[in-house]
């Protein structure tokens, strides 16, 4: 690598764009890996580099490739064997991702990462400064989860939320996932035959939620619901996101173009406020349970920003302690908020409905009269 010729390369692309490839995109009908594919995808990321932006991959298939380096033909169901290969697989992974991009002359790297990575608050910002050394470097990074020892990854693996993550981490201007599926129907249409392609997404409420269905493919472990969740963030971050058939010709370069190609969720115009410790309270961290409110707490949560107090709760789901994530839900089951908790759920259990007046009047909660169970600069909306 020649850092000066690396240094003009990173100072000629501003605007940064995040791919997440999925394992049923990068992988043959036998989850072997696709090698024709990876080149063709990598033909068109340099190209779109080389009209301005700074990539960055999001992969998965560590898994399928570590199955098809030890010539085993089914995927296994025991967490040892998924993690041996996980381990075998992200080595020939990233060779396969180095090999394809040098043709190109173009470095890469692997960054490895874990819910657990992220929800620390401080390992969260060091993982934003070094993707912007990265590519201030001119390289490009390679994303995965780290399914060698992320056991609840490899269950309910979602590279979907670890891709917007990454695009939140470094305040990208796009962000695409590559898919099976040329983007979000109004219905299933592997069941409905009249099932129509929803080109433009401006909102994200119950309806859409609903037509978003289950995981697909036995290769991924994701499906369009996580690529909803992923979207919801995004749209409040200010970064549009595209979903579309990764096997679509041109779809990385006409998505970057701003040409129509599968699903559009649209940016808000104005986005909101959300700091780093928000977006980290976003996607960083699982959830442990949730808040169901009223709907005056809605309103002033929506409307006026506003924190959320006992009176306005009526509802608590899930076992969680004091400074957990939890999501909010109006009284439909529709979730609209996530936040960080001031109290155990066993508080927020006695505390349901009351006012101040009536938490200072009671000696077990009068701690809580003072203080919001959600403050609002802990607090994301996504409406």
């Amino acid at each position: 690598m020649k850092p000066a010729g690396c240094a003009h390369v990173a100072a000629e692309h501003g605007k940064r764009l995040v791919i997440k490839i999925g394992s049923s995109t990068l992988t043959t009908s036998e989850s072997k890996i696709d090698y024709a594919y990876l080149a063709a995808v990598t033909d068109q990321i340099a190209r779109a580099r080389a009209a301005g932006w700074s990539p960055v991959v999001v992969t998965s298939a560590a898994i399928a490739c570590g199955l098809e380096q030890l010539g085993i033909e089914k995927r296994p169901h025991d967490m040892p064997s998924l993690q041996a290969a996980a381990s075998v697989g992200q080595s020939a992974l990233s060779t396969a991702y180095a090999e394809a991009f040098a043709r190109h002359d173009i470095v890469t790297s692997t960054v490895l990462l874990t819910r657990r990575d992220t929800a620390d608050r401080r390992a969260y910002l060091h993982a934003r400064d070094t993707f912007d050394r990265l590519l201030e470097l001119g390289v490009v990074p390679i994303v995965n989860e780290n399914d060698t020892i992320s056991v609840e990854q490899i269950r309910f693996g979602d590279n979907d939320t670890l891709a917007a993550l990454v695009a939140c981490l470094i305040e990208a201007d796009l962000m695409v996932i590559l898919s099976d599926i040329d983007g979000l129907y109004d219905a299933n249409p592997n069941t409905h035959a009249d099932a129509r392609l929803i080109s433009r997404v401006e909102a994200i409420g119950p309806d859409i939620m609903a037509a978003a269905g289950e995981a697909g493919s036995t290769v991924g472990s994701g499906g369009m619901i996580t690529k909803i969740k992923a979207a919801r963030v995004l749209m409040v971050a200010g970064i549009p996101l595209v979903v579309c058939d990764g096997h679509r010709p041109e779809a990385i370069v006409d998505a970057a173009a701003g040409k129509d190609v599968g699903t559009l969720f649209v940016a808000a115009k104005k986005p909101h406020e959300i700091t780093p410790k928000k977006l980290w309270i976003a996607l960083g961290d699982a959830a442990r349970g949730a808040l169901v409110v009223d709907d005056g707490a809605k309103a002033a949560l929506i409307g006026r920003g506003s924190s959320l107090l006992s009176v306005g709760v009526c509802g608590v789901e899930g076992r969680f302690e004091a400074g957990d994530i939890i999501d909010i839900k109006d009284g439909t089951g529709h979730l609209f908020a996530r936040g960080k908790v001031a109290a155990t759920c066993d508080e927020v259990q006695l505390a349901v409905g009351k006012s101040r007046e009536a938490l200072r009047a009671n000696r077990l909660l009068a701690h809580l009269a003072d203080k919001p169970l959600v403050h609002r600069d802990e607090l994301v909306v996504f409406e």
